[in-house]
């Protein structure tokens, strides 16, 4: 009876004359009971209250959503074992009316090792003044050497320089690795085709890319990463929800869907396979620049390596 009370919060509000309607602070104190039997049993129902009313509070934005929509992030937040807020793990994030559940990169990655396939996962950012060093074919490696400052600790990011590039390793429960680079002009063409980045420079408004693009950076090539993992339906489902939230499509989190575990994302294939031909693209282009310098360079070294012979010989 309780679960169906809290279902019914999706009719009860709908009916509700304008100046009536219950905000989310209040609905979450009215059915804490009811919330309490629809989350996961590892979920502890006190400590999801507290933090999704610090979640709510800092946002003044979320106050103009429809509750029953925050209400449904919560719970799904909760299904999948992510903390909104503070933790990074997950987002509330309002569009439109609607409140949007956004995983975190240090969600994703938490999803990963929860998976029981893989053992550990990391990325960083690579700065100008750092040692990085690629190697693609049969025998790949990745060799990364932050700039030493005093002591022999990275130095400063200052010191290191602007950020250049981005990587993420995977190391699976036998040992072995994968991992994926990407340089700094590919997250920001990933970057310049967000609809919610496009939608911040038309308004002429700060986006949480030019406030924190390094942990944006971080995110974008932890989930290209994932891509290439063993899943779990739980990583599946956040991956699923931020590739909604970067197609500027409307998650539609429905509460009864959301307690019950049945949501899903509609995201077409179509517009998945858009984006991935697009960064296949990107990929592909940066290729080609870098073979066309290579080809440049060459004959330069050649006549080089001529000349110093020529100095070298006596006369």
């Amino acid at each position: 009876m309780a679960l169906q009370t809290l279902k019914n919060l999706n009719r009860a509000q709908a009916v509700q004359p304008a100046q009536q309607v219950v905000t989310f602070p209040a609905m979450l104190e009215k059915y804490k009971s009811e919330i309490a039997r629809a989350l996961p049993r590892h979920i502890n129902p006190d400590r999801m209250a507290r933090i999704a009313l610090t979640a709510f509070r800092m946002n003044p934005k979320l106050g103009e959503c429809d509750p029953r929509s925050i209400f449904a992030a919560i719970i799904q937040s909760s299904q999948l074992g992510l903390e909104v807020g503070l933790m990074g793990e997950a987002h509330l994030v309002p569009y439109g009316n609607q409140c949007q559940l956004i995983p975190g990169y240090t969600g994703l990655m938490k999803l990963a090792r929860q998976s029981g396939l893989v053992q550990d996962i990391y990325a960083h950012e690579v700065r100008e003044n750092d040692r990085f060093t690629l190697k693609l074919g049969l025998e790949r490696s990745l060799e990364h050497e932050p700039l030493a400052g005093p002591g022999g600790f990275p130095a400063s990011d200052e010191e290191r320089g602007e950020v250049v590039g981005f990587y993420a390793v995977a190391v699976f429960k036998d040992g072995s690795r994968t991992f994926v680079a990407m340089s700094r002009k590919e997250v920001e063409r990933i970057r310049d085709k967000s609809p919610g980045y496009q939608m911040a420079k038309r308004n002429k408004r700060a986006s949480v890319w030019d406030t924190e693009f390094v942990a944006m950076g971080l995110k974008t090539v932890i989930r290209r990463l994932c891509k290439y993992l063993p899943k779990s339906p739980e990583l599946a489902m956040a991956l699923a929800l931020d590739t909604a939230s970067e197609l500027g499509k409307p998650q539609n989190l429905d509460l009864n869907d959301a307690i019950n575990g049945t949501y899903a994302p509609v995201v077409e294939e179509e517009e998945v396979e858009v984006i991935e031909a697009d960064q296949a693209e990107t990929q592909g282009q940066e290729q080609q620049q870098q073979a066309q310098q290579e080809q440049q360079a060459q004959p330069q070294g050649q006549e080089q390596e001529g000349q110093d012979e020529q100095l070298a010989v006596p006369f």
